[in-house]
């Protein structure tokens, strides 16, 4: 059997990765303007995240972390970011790998990423400006289930096209 090359499942989840990447670039470089706040969750059981042990302790499995207005050294690397924030009033380094990002929202403008992987993200780097202007804009739908966001959200899973 031959090799299936389109993996669509894969495609999207990479595209909706680099928004994150793309965010995050953005915010490094430039910091969050207005109301503009990220929250991002994360599995703190990857081999690959770096946190304090404190932390790991508190949060076993899975962390969300706000970018407002108190983080510092905001670092976009092409498989990870790095940030400093405040826990308790002690500054702390977390190195996470966007492979191990599970959500990520701007609630400033009602938008949120639902993210699941399992694969490589090969290909996947921060975006500059001057890369960005000559790309097209993809409009994504918005969900209508009624367990789910409101139509003011934008909100993107992949669970509907996922097999069971």
């Amino acid at each position: 059997m031959a090799k299936d090359i389109l993996n669509y499942e894969k495609m999207v989840e990479r595209a909706l990765r680099s928004v994150v990447v793309e965010a995050l670039s953005q915010a490094s470089e430039f910091g969050l303007p207005g109301a503009h706040h990220l929250y991002i969750t994360f599995a703190t059981d990857d081999a690959d995240v770096e946190i304090p042990e404190r932390l790991r302790e508190n949060f076993p499995e899975e962390m969300t972390i706000v970018l407002q207005h108190q983080f510092w050294d905001l670092t976009v690397e092409k498989q990870r970011f790095l940030v400093t924030l405040s826990f308790n009033d002690i500054q702390e380094r977390l190195i996470i790998p966007f492979g191990a990002v599970t959500a990520f929202a701007d609630p400033s403008v009602n938008f949120g990423l639902q993210l699941k992987f399992d694969g490589d993200l090969e290909g996947l780097s921060p975006v500059t400006l001057e890369e960005e202007k000559d790309s097209d804009v993809v409009e994504v739908a918005t969900s209508d289930d009624a367990s789910g966001p409101t139509e003011t959200e934008n909100v993107v899973t992949l669970d509907a096209f996922r097999k069971k």
